[in-house]
């Protein structure tokens, strides 16, 4: 999980493929907060570190 003892500002290494995988169903679709049980703050950096590894081309932007 991404919560529990997070640094202020939150930040997400994009290079972590590993972790975002899990927060990515198999369509290729962020998994919204409700799902992944993130708060707003720690969604948010999910977010922008999957955008990130996508345009780097670490992720696929669809699924399988």
């Amino acid at each position: 999980m991404v919560d529990g003892q997070r640094p202020r500002p939150m930040y997400i290494d994009y290079k972590d493929v590993e972790l975002l995988s899990k927060l990515v169903n198999r369509h290729g679709r962020i998994v919204s907060r409700r799902k992944s049980g993130c708060s707003a703050v720690s969604q948010h950096a999910v977010t922008e570190a999957i955008k990130r590894a996508r345009f780097m081309a670490l992720m696929p932007y669809v699924g399988d």
